[in-house]
């Protein structure tokens, strides 16, 4: 016994050692993150440079905008022109414009409103304040949702329970898109149980249904980018030689969740930037007078400083919690931090190959819904079939003015996913030119710049798009590009990068290949093949963001057969004709599935 207890204790203190050093030289942090944060804050103040020149970027003197808003009637006069710009003190070139405006904002002056003269700050603040408290509430919601999915995943072995947790329900939760949970919360309790309020913002009680309609997609979100972070560290020698040893867990536990919570803090900052993104259809799907619909008004009302105010707000908060999250990766640093940083490096695990079965299974259900669609004409208009409900002869029913809601479904469907197909194509384009330049002249994990931008969801991008170029479809179709290709270049860049540190690569340099072959040869061989997978997984995504902005109003005609638009349209007619609403939702929802039904590309 003495013997045995004697040699457990020597390996006790062995073991101990190597988890010293092991951990004494995981925990220090990582160089390239803090060499990062000079091309994280450039990325921010691009953003910011690009808000302060949007009066200029639509290509108008914004005197003449002002005119043009307050006052048709006057037309082109260039006396009231030059008076509403000595009024204002509107500057008559956007270089002075620009730096103006920076600094008057860096003093907290966003200037007046165009429409209603008020100081912007007075307008901002309340509406700022309220979309804070929705995001605050929606993140702590996806926090603690993250949490449960990932407690079970500490477990070794994984139980069933665990491996369902860790798989199939987070990536079905971050599959669902926001706007149709919000409106399936307001069919729900509004139309169906009448319980809690789902309109306006009336004190703690309007933030359930708005922010578990956010927070719900965005914790299965970061589950999913946990998740891998989870299982690789449970998967890491010192982990294995702790269990191995007999010694008491719960420090183990500690170091893991440690370890979660540093490179959490990153994601989180990710997970926030799309719950404020997705926050403007779901404000406006409730009705609160929160910062998304406010810059959402105002562009539809050429408001341009209240635009400028709302969307610099945005990217000072952005930063703001990128710094905190920094802080607290440094504080917290653990075992190769750097590579967890990359989002779309790995999503999470599960039955890959039953989901590739349901995946299939949908695609068919929707297939068959379009090719049906097609044979019916959707463009009629017979008032007497007004909001007809679902029959024999109209099996979707009809719309408001007696449209066939199927034959709409079926075009609207075709309309967004073709759209969506361009905007891949070109993204690919873009993300592979520009990724493997990236990864040949610095280290692919290293995150910088496009690390930051790809954070920016396509509701903001459709806002700054909207407010320079107007709202339309083929401003959605640009917005969601600008958004698109930024994942795809960096995944092309961490492709581009370990190709080039491959062995067979030094060795055509050594056998005197050029640059050119280098680059034909093997680089874009192996480059294109997977990337070109990541962009058709992708395509989906691409289609829920064209549908998102037409939703806002941003996008597609409301007459036009988009789904977004469709969905607009039928939101006023929920509680008499839900059937509008559960069409194109059901179709965008099978879209989001598909977005997550394969595993991402590395």
């Amino acid at each position: 016994m003495g013997a045995r207890r004697d040699h457990r204790r020597d390996r006790a203190g062995r073991l101990t050692a190597n988890l010293g050093s092991n951990l004494s030289s995981h925990l220090r942090t990582g160089g390239r993150f803090v060499r990062a944060a000079p091309g994280t804050v450039g990325a921010f103040l691009l953003l910011l440079l690009v808000v302060a020149a949007l009066p200029w970027l639509r290509g108008e003197d914004p005197a003449q905008t002002v005119l043009r808003v307050r006052y048709t009637a006057r037309g082109d006069d260039p006396q009231a022109v030059e008076a509403l710009r000595r009024q204002l003190d509107l500057p008559s070139n956007p270089f002075s414009g620009v730096l103006n405006w920076l600094l008057n904002a860096l003093r907290g002056d966003f200037g007046t409103s165009w429409v209603s003269s008020q100081p912007v700050d007075d307008l901002v603040r309340p509406a700022l304040s309220t979309s804070l408290t929705l995001a605050g509430t929606a993140l702590v919601i996806a926090v603690l949702v993250a949490g449960l999915l990932l407690t079970p995943a500490l477990e070794q072995p994984p139980s069933r329970t665990a491996r369902l947790l860790t798989g199939p329900v987070p990536a079905a939760l971050a599959a669902l898109p926001e706007v149709v949970l919000a409106v399936s919360g307001v069919l729900l309790f509004a139309v169906t149980w009448n319980v809690l309020p789902v309109f306006g913002w009336n004190g703690p009680a309007s933030a359930v249904l708005p922010g578990l309609a956010l927070g719900l997609p965005a914790g299965g979100l970061l589950a999913r980018m946990l998740t891998a972070t989870a299982e690789q560290t449970l998967s890491d020698p010192w982990v294995r030689s702790w269990r191995a040893s007999g010694l008491d867990r719960c420090p183990l536990r500690r170091a893991v969740v440690r370890r979660l919570v540093a490179m959490g803090a990153p994601q989180i900052v990710v997970v926030g930037m799309s719950i404020v993104g997705s926050s403007v259809a779901v404000e406006k799907v409730f009705s609160i007078p929160g910062a998304g619909t406010l810059a959402l008004d105002a562009v539809l009302a050429e408001d341009l400083p209240v635009v400028q105010a709302v969307l610099a707000s945005f990217v000072m908060v952005g930063l703001a919690a990128a710094a905190v999250a920094a802080a607290v990766h440094r504080a917290l640093a653990v075992p190769e931090a750097e590579r967890a940083i990359g989002v779309a490096a790995q999503l999470g695990s599960g039955n890959y190959g039953r989901r590739r079965w349901a995946a299939v299974a949908l695609l068919t259900l929707l297939v068959l819904t379009i090719a049906g669609g097609l044979f019916r004409d959707g463009t009629a208009t017979d008032l007497s079939l007004r909001l007809a409900s679902p029959s024999l002869a109209h099996p979707f029913g009809a719309d408001a003015v007696g449209h066939d809601q199927w034959g709409r479904l079926a075009e609207g469907t075709l309309l967004t996913v073709s759209l969506a197909a361009g905007i891949s194509a070109v993204a690919l384009l873009i993300g592979a030119l520009v990724g493997t330049v990236g990864g040949l002249t610095r280290s692919g994990s290293a995150p910088g710049a496009l690390d930051v931008l790809a954070t920016v969801p396509a509701n903001l991008a459709g806002l700054l798009v909207a407010a320079a170029l107007g709202p339309d479809l083929a401003g959605a179709c640009l917005a969601v590009l600008l958004v698109a290709w930024v994942p795809l270049a960096v995944h092309a860049r961490t492709l581009t990068a370990e190709t080039r540190s491959a062995g067979y690569i030094s060795a055509a340099v050594l056998a005197g290949a050029t640059p050119w072959r280098l680059l034909r040869v093997h680089i874009l061989p192996a480059v294109l093949s997977p990337l070109l997978r990541h962009a058709l997984v992708r395509l989906p995504a691409a289609a829920l963001g064209i549908a998102g902005l037409s939703f806002l109003g941003l996008g597609a005609d409301p007459d036009r057969p988009e789904l977004g638009a469709m969905l607009a349209a039928g939101v006023g007619y929920l509680s008499s004709a839900p059937w509008l609403v559960i069409g194109p939702a059901g179709v965008l929802v099978i879209l989001a599935v598909l977005t997550s039904s394969d595993r991402p590309e590395r």
